[in-house]
């Protein structure tokens, strides 16, 4: 994580990250009133100065890193996992080789 960005486009990250995780529903789910509720309380307003902000930023980005990683590991996982054992005709088929004939007609 070389810079953190604005913290606007950090929350916004991290809801779409919720929702990828939650599906339709995620408004409804806990984790998601507890980044709301915690941006609030931790934004900088003309009265205070709020200096746990960039702590909450900080981890708001270590988090929405976390969720990108376990997204994109899913999907990596899903397309590239073996499905068992293949024939020895499959791996020779994927890989663009005809397995030879044996002579008697056995293959």
């Amino acid at each position: 994580m070389a810079a953190l960005g604005a913290p606007l486009r950090t929350l916004r990250a991290l809801l779409r990250e919720l929702r990828h995780a939650s599906g339709r529903s995620y408004r409804d789910s806990p984790a998601y009133r507890h980044v709301l509720a915690a941006f609030r309380a931790h934004r900088v307003t003309s009265e205070k100065l709020c200096r746990a902000q960039q702590e909450l930023h900080f981890q708001a980005a270590t988090y929405l890193c976390l969720l990108r990683s376990v997204r994109e590991h899913e999907a990596l996982h899903r397309e590239y996992h073996g499905r068992g054992e293949r024939s020895p005709q499959q791996v020779a088929g994927l890989v663009g080789f005809r397995l030879p004939q044996q002579p008697g007609g056995k293959g």
